[in-house]
């Protein structure tokens, strides 16, 4: 009797922001059934549905990370909530909980969002019943994620056993009824990429009959083929018996209707704030035909909207799919002539997913082609659930195998390298597998929402009133062994065809006169950034770095301050310093920025360019991180003795962490401290919120 009852519970929360941690939640569920588990799992945001003050169970938090490391927007009320400075330190002395964090260490603030209701809830003496595991999007989120969850259910039976000791009860009938779990000592630091590496190793050696499913070798490969590929695997992978996820159940059910009534208007896909339609009223391409990268500047009208910005500012872009891809997608799937119908999207009754709703970004009523331009981001790069659920719609022999071995434990470093990495998309898994046909209701369950991209504003509504201008590269995936044809981004390839009739024949300048009017709109929501904005006193100086069209919010900058200077020749205003690199100083440079020079404006301007060759004794520095080596002194008394502040805005990995290594360089050379000690200013300097970032991978 007491056996029966005892399928033991837990309470599981996520935080999600474009559906990674939900997903990683939905699969510590169905996970949890087969060890003899039941996972109550609730959004964090939900919180009608569970209550932490109450709560005598173990808690499992899966939380991911967004913008500058700040929480999910589904977690805002919560932390909000617990950081109530009001509250006890014993407020949570009863809870027991595991938190996995995820982030990606190609950004400064690395699970801050985990690691900040982890650090909240230790302070109001909640414990850790399991160590918290960080999972890194840079190197692959499953290389914690995964071990993680293997321990997790070891961790949580000796919680339950503690438990019913504290309760008084015989542990007898509590072990006998949990589903003995595979053992890996979570006392692992799970942070540790080397210590993933390892468990990584351990667990593809470990019999694991889980929830994973043990599949026959169909194919030997044949000794022609001795690289591996995206169709094609070797050995080891190719002779091994597969572990691979349990099937998602599918919980969506489409239905065509007819071809008549209106789509929903753009507005109703955004849930963050008003949208503007605004039209474009210039452009302007401000690199050379010959460049590498195809810079463009845009000139928005907003006169006529309640849309308000300062310099530094983001904003938001709703963009489509390519109109070529999503008739391509119609083609393969054989919809073709069904693109104009009226589709109705629901749960499937009887579904297996726990908590199955209809997807917040599909409307209620829209055709068919309307969900895969607007909603649905069909560039995604696919998880390894969907292609699971693609083994199911594969006949052919040899692709099924493949696609399995692509979702398995196995063949972890054939997914990182030929579909993560080569970034892959659905369209390109199709061509690869021409035999897999998958069903409508399977892309609206995997595929992610068709995300508004970001840029940073590059103007002065002080200067330039009621317009907004925004720089941008236009993205280019050149082709490659997994995808056969070249694409450009999403966003920027759907913006510079929008305006290619509109493209300025002066193309070297900002110079922003004459050019035609257009009647091509956008729509477009704002997204303030907090921090990134001029010093609120004009008296403080600020230095300023930003390579290629990491220099946009600072031309808003300068149009700002220049702008002030005239309006209040009374002021003190303190020395601005940029710092700009480009490719070649006869192409890509800007001809405003000597002006700001001109006008005193700027205080010092500071150019490299990269790609010129030098016949000079002392070569020239190529990068913005070897200028600011150069004006060492310079930099550190703005920063350590008038108490100036440092922006940097560009590139991530090559550029911001090279920039913010010589400044750790110059501050122990000028402080003539060890290297530990300038960090420690670093971060102080980052956390008074005078060393800004804005900063994309």
């Amino acid at each position: 009797r007491m056996c029966c009852d005892l399928k033991r519970r837990f309470l599981l929360l996520y935080a999600t922001q474009k559906g990674q941690a939900k997903a990683i939640a939905e699969e510590i569920w169905q996970q949890a059934g087969a060890h003899g588990l039941e996972a109550d799992v609730h959004c964090i945001s939900e919180m009608d549905k569970y209550n932490l003050e109450t709560e005598k169970d173990p808690v499992v938090i899966v939380i991911s990370t967004t913008g500058t490391g700040d929480p999910p927007d589904t977690a805002r009320k919560f932390v909000k909530k617990i950081q109530d400075t009001t509250l006890p330190p014993d407020h949570f002395a009863h809870l027991q909980y595991g938190l996995l964090g995820l982030g990606d260490s190609e950004y400064t603030f690395f699970c801050n969002g985990g690691k900040t209701v982890d650090r909240r809830l230790q302070e109001l003496g909640a414990q850790h019943f399991y160590d918290t595991g960080l999972a890194d999007d840079c190197v692959g989120l499953e290389l914690v994620v995964d071990p993680w969850i293997d321990g997790l259910w070891l961790a949580l039976k000796e919680a339950f056993l503690l438990q019913k000791e504290k309760e008084g009860m015989s542990s007898d009938a509590v072990s006998s009824s949990l589903s003995a779990a595979p053992h890996v000592g979570h006392e692992l630091n799970l942070s540790s990429e080397v210590q993933n590496l390892k468990l990584e190793d351990e667990r593809v050696r470990s019999s694991d009959v889980r929830t994973q499913k043990l599949v026959d070798i169909h194919l030997v490969a044949s000794t022609r083929d001795t690289e591996p590929s995206l169709v094609h695997s070797v050995p080891p992978v190719s002779q091994s018996a597969l572990s691979i996820p349990a099937l998602p159940p599918e919980y969506i059910e489409v239905q065509f209707e007819d071809t008549h009534g209106e789509n929903p208007h753009l507005s109703s896909l955004i849930s963050e704030g008003t949208t503007f339609e605004v039209p474009v009223t210039k452009a302007v391409q401000l690199t050379r035909e010959d460049a590498i990268k195809t810079a463009l500047l845009l000139e928005l009208d907003i006169a006529d909207t309640v849309f308000d910005y300062q310099p530094g500012d983001a904003f938001c872009v709703i963009c489509p799919n390519n109109i070529n891809e999503v008739e391509e997608l119609l083609h393969i799937l054989g919809l073709s002539e069904k693109g104009e119908y009226f589709v109705c999207v629901r749960v499937k009754e009887g579904t297996k997913k726990k908590g199955a709703a209809h997807p917040q970004h599909i409307p209620e009523r829209s055709t068919l082609k309307f969900i895969l331009t607007w909603c649905l981001e069909i560039r995604a790069i696919p998880k390894k659930a969907f292609l699971r659920a693609l083994v199911e719609c594969t006949s052919d022999v040899g692709e099924k195998r493949r696609l399995q071995e692509l979702c398995s434990r196995q063949g972890a470093s054939d997914y990182t390298r030929f579909i993560r990495d080569s970034n892959v998309c659905l369209l390109d898994l199709l061509h690869a597998f021409p035999s897999c046909k998958p069903s409508l209701n399977l892309l609206i369950e995997h595929l992610p929402k068709l995300q508004a991209r970001s840029y940073s504003v590059s103007s002065s509504n002080l200067y330039q009133p009621g317009k907004l201008c925004f720089v941008f590269n236009i993205v280019e995936f050149p082709a490659c062994p997994a995808r056969p044809v070249s694409r450009k981004g999403v966003c920027t390839g759907w913006l510079a065809e929008l305006v290619a009739p509109l493209l300025h024949p002066n193309k070297n300048t900002l110079d922003t006169k004459g050019g035609s009017s257009s009647t091509e709109k956008i729509s477009i929501f704002a997204r303030p950034n907090n921090n990134f904005h001029l010093p609120a006193d004009p008296s403080v100086p600020f230095v300023m770095v930003g390579p290629g069209t990491g220099i946009s919010p600072f031309i808003g900058f300068l149009q700002h301050r220049q702008k002030l200077r005239e309006e209040h020749a009374d002021w003190e205003f303190g020395e601005t310093w940029l710092v700009f690199g480009c490719r070649h100083q006869d192409r890509d440079y800007l001809d405003e920025l000597r002006c700001f020079l001109e006008n005193g404006t700027l205080t010092h301007l500071k150019v490299c360019f990269s790609r010129d060759s030098s016949t000079a004794e002392v070569a020239p520095p190529k990068y913005v991180q070897d200028v600011i080596r150069l004006y060492a002194k310079e930099i550190a008394r703005v920063l350590l003795k008038e108490r100036g502040y440092f922006y940097v805005c560009g590139d991530k990995k090559h550029m911001a962490d090279g920039v913010s290594d010589a400044v750790v360089d110059i501050l122990s050379m000028e402080m003539e401290a060890d290297k530990l000690e300038a960090m420690k200013i670093l971060a102080m300097l980052r956390e008074a919120k005078r060393y800004l970032q804005d900063v994309w991978s």
